[in-house]
């Protein structure tokens, strides 16, 4: 499901950032962390935190730290001094006349990082509590789209068991039409002399085969436990989904089970025809819910 929020934050004079996160529709968690350079144990945390609170979507988070310009214009001391020293080191190994290239030191990873809140515990802390908060605004937006997903699901739902009480009534209409069939058949092989007792036989074997009741009990099973689902908390997309699927298979053996006939049985085809639309249509919204 979509959604968007941002959090600014301050840590000391100095020194702020913003938090933003953003996710959109995907079958699977897919985070795409977006940081300054020299954060590597911070974006670990914030994986985690997220991975822990989120279950689905392809989710973007975006961290800028923002420093006032006394701070911007620091360096690490440390690391640019370690530069120069090896440098000039180097060229008196060698007997090189050169001197060290500020604009291509300073240039270095971390170099312009005054070194203060690299490693600033309350830099992370305060990042982390953002993401708390950030996840909260996230989650208020992506549930006023799961109110709209869960209102078509059940709309979707109560089509589907129509559909299928609808096809029960014509349940009998199947049985005639293979024993005509079967009649027919017979009769062309034999002649008026057919007999009758081993077309019904037939007939009977060949409707046993072909009976939709089972697929019809188990799609209604289905729908209500789906139904159930819906009304449960938690994480329950994936099952929806694996439900979903389950509806599938049975209307595809229903409508196998019922081709090539004839008569009123032909509206089986046309009603089969819908369960299976609906199902799909679920399907689509279904792979937006955690």
């Amino acid at each position: 499901m979509t959604g968007f929020a941002q959090i600014k934050g301050q840590v000391h004079d100095g020194l702020g950032y913003s938090l933003a996160l953003k996710s959109v529709n995907h079958r699977f968690l897919d985070l795409h962390l977006r940081m300054p350079s020299d954060y590597d144990g911070l974006e670990m945390q914030l994986r985690r935190a997220l991975k822990a609170k989120l279950a689905r979507g392809h989710v973007e988070l975006t961290l800028s730290i923002e420093r006032d310009a006394g701070q911007a214009n620091t360096f690490n001391r440390e690391l640019v001094g370690g530069y120069i020293e090896t440098l000039r080191s180097i060229a008196k190994e060698f007997g090189i006349e050169a001197q060290p290239d500020l604009n291509a030191i300073l240039k270095m990873p971390g170099a312009m990082d005054g070194g203060k809140d690299r490693n600033d515990e309350e830099l992370e802390t305060s990042v982390l509590k953002s993401l708390d908060e950030a996840i909260v605004k996230l989650d208020a937006m992506r549930a006023e789209e799961g109110r709209g997903i869960d209102r078509e699901l059940r709309e979707r739902m109560q089509r589907l068991s129509t559909v299928t009480t609808e096809i029960g009534k014509h349940r009998a209409a199947v049985s005639r039409a293979y024993l005509e069939k079967v009649q027919q058949r017979m009769q062309e092989l034999v002649g008026a002399h057919a007999d009758k007792d081993r077309i019904l036989q037939e007939a009977a074997i060949l409707a046993e085969r072909s009976d939709i009741r089972e697929e019809l009990v188990r799609m209604e099973t289905h729908v209500q436990h789906f139904l159930g689902l819906l009304d449960a908390k938690g994480e329950v997309g994936k099952k929806l989904d694996f439900l979903l699927q389950e509806m599938g298979r049975e209307s595809n053996t229903l409508l196998s089970k019922t081709s090539g006939v004839a008569g009123e049985a032909l509206r089986i085809t046309e009603l089969g025809l819908q369960m299976k639309a609906e199902i799909e249509k679920a399907r689509e919204q279904v792979q937006n819910v955690e």
